[in-house]
């Protein structure tokens, strides 16, 4: 069992440059299993945090992930929905169940989260790239510039909701990066300290939600992979504006990766939880 969960992690770290690979010794091994069990015995309302802003818009890396996961959690029984602000927001609101909510500062963002929360009772959450609050309350991207006017304050979410948190990233600067705590200084950027139950750290976030995904296949005995094609919704994504978060290009990458790679983690990851399956 140990060794499944450890080649998932493996695959979903590699081509790693942004130090994810190095502080996985900070997580327990098989964080992708124990996520999928919180997926498995928490249905209902799963509401879904996505979406880093960048120059206007927003990057490809966490949405296309979070759709994949959308449409695998309908798949599985779930009523998943997004809450999130403009502009990804209105890209999301005409194919999926979305609750808007509005970029505020931190204070006013206390009521407008409360009352989110209120309406939707979630039984499960889950953040996806979404950028986490850092110690001075401010959020910063990668760059450590300061983006927290471009930022609705998802993490008031986090901490008010009383169900299990999953959250996905992979700079340390995403919501649920608290987990970590003190080993987030080894890298170059100013950290997230909101916590989570389980957090999936991957060299691009979406390939953390394919190891999320691989792991609800290993344990429903179905190939989820198959409820989602990231062709797709990754062309949506950019013809509505989506971009490379590392390159600032609306073309159909994630973190400079061309998408060819991001179908080779699934495809091997296919492959092992095939594997698995004849093995057991």
């Amino acid at each position: 069992m140990g060794s499944f969960s450890r080649s998932i992690e493996d695959i979903i770290l590699t081509h790693g440059s942004r130090g994810m690979d190095r502080i996985r010794s900070a997580l327990a091994e098989g964080y992708c299993r124990r996520a999928a069990d919180i997926v498995l015995t928490h249905r209902g309302c799963v509401v879904m945090g996505t979406g880093f802003p960048v120059i206007g818009s927003f990057e490809t890396d966490g949405p296309l992930g979070a759709i994949a996961l959308y449409q695998v959690l309908e798949t599985l029984g779930s009523q998943p929905v997004f809450v999130c602000a403009p502009p990804i927001s209105r890209v999301l609101q005409p194919r999926y169940r979305t609750r808007e909510v509005p970029i505020l500062g931190w204070q006013e963002s206390i009521p407008v989260m409360a009352a989110a929360c209120a309406e939707l009772h979630p039984s499960l959450m889950v953040s996806i790239e979404r950028p986490g609050v850092a110690a001075d309350g401010r959020y910063y991207n990668m760059r450590r510039q300061d983006i927290s006017d471009s930022v609705a304050k998802l993490d008031l979410l986090f901490m008010q909701a009383a169900c299990p948190r999953i959250c996905v990233g992979d700079g340390g600067n995403e919501i649920g990066m608290g987990k970590l705590g003190a080993v987030l200084s080894e890298l170059p950027i100013i950290p997230a300290v909101t916590p989570c139950e389980e957090l999936i750290i991957a060299t691009v976030s979406n390939w953390g939600v394919y190891g999320l995904i691989a792991a609800l296949s290993d344990r429903v005995g179905e190939d989820l992979f198959s409820a989602f094609d990231p062709n797709a919704i990754l062309d949506y994504l950019v013809r509505q504006g989506a971009v490379d978060g590392t390159t600032g290009i609306a073309e159909c990458t994630e973190d400079g990766f061309p998408l060819d790679v991001g179908l080779e983690v699934i495809a091997r990851l296919r492959e092992l939880v095939a594997g698995h399956r004849t093995a057991g």
